[in-house]
């Protein structure tokens, strides 16, 4: 499975590209909905928390209710219904609460990608079906690599970032 910092990486990546790439009025769209749509990448595996917090096997708690499409539906449409709220924004940093539905539910969603993608595979729709759909990228490759995989690919993710931070924004200046 993929690990926290690939789930929290991605969603922020895309994210800032899509704020500089699409959105380009940055004020519209400020740093902090990108920061809370990297956080949203985590939600689906608070699951582990059930199965600490009780005597359930982990494959009867982890990827079933959290790791379907219900989800980051249930999200969407909490960000269409708060379109009635009149753009109620929070804070002073003015957040507007659709738009913090929207990136959760782009959060949510994009670790069921990973999830699906990378490592084994997801139940869409469960409970309603227990199909598992899948592409296991990750088992494709020879069996005594496939444990360096993701953490290798969370060192290469943080470095690229990291350096398109400093390429985009000076950030030595601020050392």
């Amino acid at each position: 499975m993929p690990h926290a910092v690939t789930h929290v990486l991605i969603v922020v990546v895309l994210l800032e590209l899509f704020r500089h790439y699409i959105i380009k009025k940055k004020e519209t769209f400020p740093l902090h909905y990108i920061i809370i749509g990297g956080i949203a990448g985590l939600i689906p595996d608070f699951d582990v928390l059930v199965y600490y917090a009780s005597n359930l096997p982990l494959n009867e708690v982890h990827r079933t209710f959290s790791h379907t499409l219900f989800f980051p539906v249930l999200f969407v449409i909490l960000g269409f219904a708060s379109y009635g709220l009149k753009n109620k924004k929070l804070g002073n940093k003015h957040l507007k609460i659709r738009n913090i539905f929207f990136v959760i539910a782009f959060g949510i969603f994009m670790h069921l990608v990973l999830d699906m993608l990378l490592a084994g595979s997801i139940m869409p729709v469960y409970p309603v079906l227990d199909y598992n759909f899948g592409l296991n990228l990750i088992g494709l490759f020879p069996l005594n690599w496939q444990a360096s995989i993701m953490p290798s690919l969370d060192a290469l993710l943080l470095i690229v970032w990291m350096i398109s931070l400093e390429l985009r924004h000076k950030m030595s200046k601020y050392i």
